[in-house]
Order: structure tokens, then C-alpha cells, then sequence
């Protein structure tokens, strides 16, 4: 006897052609349903009887009729179809359903940026039909290196500097800087035509200790550091005070420039930019959050 027990293709056919013919009561009347003619229908049968080893259905002047172990088999192979469309059915929803966690690091005052590439991701990924996690960690950009580097978090948003070569960074976007002054310091009133750098470079500035790229250093070395701060926010509460000038990214000056509180000096000459990437490890595992997360963002 013929053993079914590595099924292919061809024996779940026969199997399906056989349901059809008990559920139809013939090879007459099964016919039309599967579209093969009655004489081909008998061939698959006696395929199917013979890897089997014995006979499922008798045939002729006394009709259609199941033996006993037709009967079984009719049975079984119903298990096994069902069975197999469940699992259809569980892949399937597999590709549109993706579990897991997302632990992602994001450097400081990055929420106002209008490209919201990350937001938008992150939007499409916790969608009713998913069930992701999402753990957001918001540090500084070493924080975050070291967390993606040593598989405390899947993916990070920093700067592109000083970047490990252990890391894979894929490009999200550019943030403009330029150099602020809040009310009450003597440049806020004057006007941009008049104006000198040698001007600005006479009045208190601010030295940050966070990295950065070369052209943003330069432009900070071109000015009178007399304060420091750790990050962007300590940044605009010197500048705030009317002390000191500052770079800011544009859209975290934003609020204040728009209340009055704050203007760019001298904004075609006193800026820079900023590349910002997204960083993974090059040697990652596959994940399927991860790899939804960045199919999201080049979307996006």
C-alpha cells in the first residue's frame, strides 16, 4: 500500500476532487463543478484508491455509493482541508496583523519638527489591527547610541555624528538652526540691514555640549561663549533670560518667535542644518515590528 504520509499538491487534489464527488453523489453530476469530464474524474479516483490501497466508492448500474473506508476517508480528508484553509487563513492574517514590541530612542525637542515621518510610523504601527507595544525612551544622542548598539532599543532618531560604523543609519531629514535672541537683549530691536556679525559676535553665546556637526561648530566657535548648556532646552532657557544668544532649530523657536518672544539674527547668514537619521544595528535580527516600522518610515 502506497503511503500518503509527505503529502503533495497532487494527493490534496485528489483528495478535494473526491469531496466534491461524495458531496455532488456521482462522477455524473461532479462533472460540471470541477469542469473535468466524468472519464477524467474516474482516472483521478482510481489514482487516489490505488496510493491509498483500497477502494472508496462503488460505481455503476447500482449508482454511487461510499464503502466503509470511503466513508473514513471522507471524513479525514475533511479534518485536513479545514485544517489547511485555517492555516491559510492564519498566514494570511499574519500579513496584516504584526505583534510584538518597539523600543525606540528619540534625541530631545524633536515632537515640533513638521516632518513628522516618525509620528506618521508610528501612527500606521499601532493601528487597530495590530498589536504593538510602543516604548519610546527619549535621551541624549549617546544615550541612544549605545541603547540601539547593545540591543536595549530596536531603532534610534540622532544626529548624524560621530556615528559607530556598527550602526546602519538610513537619512529621515534636515533641521535648520539659526542663531536667536530673546526680548529684552539689545539685538532684538535691531534691524538685520545695519547688523554686523562682528556685531553679534561681541554679545554672550552659547556653547553647547551636545554633539554636532563641523559646519555647526564653526559657527558656534565664531561667537562669544560665555554659558554652555547640555541640550536644546537648556539652550532656549538661557536664551529666554536676554543675556544670551543662541543657536536653536527653527521649529523648536518657533512658539516663542511666533509670541513675540524671540527673533533670528541675521537668518541668511547665521544658520545651519542638521541631518537626522534613523539608526539600526547592521547585524540585527529579523523582526517584524522593526521591519514594518521601517518600511513605514521610507513610506512615509
Amino acid at each position: 500500500m502506497a503511503s500518503l504520509g509527505q503529502m503533495s499538491d497532487y494527493e490534496i487534489r485528489l483528495i478535494r476532487i473526491f469531496k466534491t464527488v461524495v458531496e455532488c453523489g456521482g462522477f455524473t453530476a461532479a462533472e460540471t463543478t470541477l469542469g473535468i469530464s466524468r472519464s477524467a474524474i474516474s482516472q483521478h479516483m482510481n489514482d487516489l484508491e490505488g496510493r491509498l490501497g483500497f477502494s472508496l466508492c462503488q460505481r455503476g448500474r447500482g449508482g454511487f455509493s461510499l464503502t466503509e473506508e470511503g466513508k473514513e476517508i471522507y471524513q479525514a480528508g475533511l479534518t485536513l482541508l479545514t485544517a489547511l484553509e485555517t492555516f491559510k487563513s492564519d498566514v494570511n492574517a499574519l500579513h496584516h496583523t504584526i505583534k510584538g514590541e518597539l523600543n525606540i530612542g528619540i534625541t530631545d525637542n524633536l515632537v515640533t519638527l513638521p516632518a513628522m515621518h516618525v509620528t506618521n510610523a508610528l501612527a500606521e504601527l499601532s493601528a487597530p489591527e495590530h498589536e504593538v507595544t510602543l516604548h519610546i525612551h527619549m535621551e541624549p544622542s549617546d544615550a541612544v547610541i549605545r541603547g540601539v548598539m547593545d540591543g536595549h532599543l530596536h531603532v534610534g532618531v540622532v544626529p548624524s555624528v560621530n556615528l559607530p560604523t556598527s550602526l546602519e543609519a538610513r537619512h529621515l531629514y534636515d533641521e535648520p538652526s539659526y542663531l536667536y535672541c530673546a526680548a529684552g537683549h539689545p539685538l532684538f530691536t535691531e534691524d538685520d540691514d545695519t547688523l554686523r556679525c562682528a556685531d553679534i559676535a561681541q554679545h554672550s553665546a552659547i556653547s553647547p555640549r551636545y554633539p554636532l556637526p563641523i559646519e555647526a561648530r564653526q559657527a558656534h566657535d565664531a561667537l562669544s561663549l560665555r554659558a554652555s548648556a547640555s541640550d536644546r532646552e537648556g539652550a532656549a532657557f538661557l536664551i529666554l533670560t536676554g543675556r544670551f544668544i543662541g543657536f536653536l532649530p527653527e521649529h523648536v523657536a518657533a512658539q516663542w518667535v511666533a509670541a513675540g518672544k524671540m527673533r533670528a539674527l541675521h537668518a541668511n547668514s547665521q544658520h545651519y542644518r542638521i541631518p537626522f537619521v534613523l539608526i539600526t544595528r547592521h547585524d540585527r535580527r529579523p523582526n517584524r515590528v522593526v521591519d514594518a516600522f521601517l518600511r513605514l518610515i521610507k513610506s512615509s
